[in-house]
């Protein structure tokens, strides 16, 4: 497969998980799917937009370069060292870097946030956060220290961990790709892959 056609698939790929992403996240400012009064009440890490802008705003741009790249794949530039293919797979390595610290800034907000768990109002009729190193995740009987906002516990863990493996799966295909763009700079795109079945420099 020539670099150019695995950029552009992984470029399809990074498109939906953006979206999940960006969804999760949203979701995550309606504790329980309902509109919470005073926004002081929703969990801190809420507020660093993991899903909106590390998984989300900052992996749009990469994956728009990912699918770009194939309009400039194979028979047509192979052999024409003008065409600028070489240098567009190296751009597309600094643009996989992008995406790779934007998913990991996902990635590392979420895992945060569920060792820490949810705040919610808490027994002494305060707002805090009841949990402490993710002990309420092997004791579901610990989610009671939560009264309010209602199921807000399984609502915040399920959204945050869709985050934490959209991130890590948006780190895995930013990581290919960066080794893909390396191989396209270093070789091209044809010669190197047999794209073309020609002979002739890239």
């Amino acid at each position: 497969m020539c670099t150019g056609s695995c950029a552009k698939c992984l470029g399809g790929t990074l498109i939906p998980l953006a979206l999940f992403g960006f969804l999760a996240n949203i979701l995550l400012f309606f504790p329980g799917g309902r509109v919470i009064d005073n926004n002081d009440h929703l969990s801190d890490e809420i507020w660093f937009f993991g899903g909106i802008l590390g998984s989300g705003v900052l992996m749009i741009f990469p994956a728009l370069v990912f699918l770009g790249l194939k309009n400039n794949d194979c028979c047509g530039c192979c052999g024409n060292e003008s065409c600028g293919k070489r240098f567009a797979m190296f751009t597309s390595t600094i643009f996989a870097v992008i995406g790779f610290l934007g998913a990991g800034y996902s990635f590392v907000i979420s895992a945060v946030s569920i060792n820490k768990g949810p705040k919610c109002l808490m027994g002494n009729s305060t707002w805090g956060y009841p949990f402490h190193d993710g002990d309420y995740l092997n004791d579901q009987a610990l989610w009671s220290k939560c009264q309010n906002p209602t199921d807000v516990v399984p609502w915040n863990l399920t959204l945050f961990s869709i985050l934490l493996v959209t991130g890590g799966i948006q780190m895995v295909l930013c990581a290919i790709q960066v080794v893909n763009g390396l191989l396209g700079t270093l070789c091209g795109d044809c010669h190197c892959c047999g794209c073309c079945g020609g002979d002739g420099p890239v």
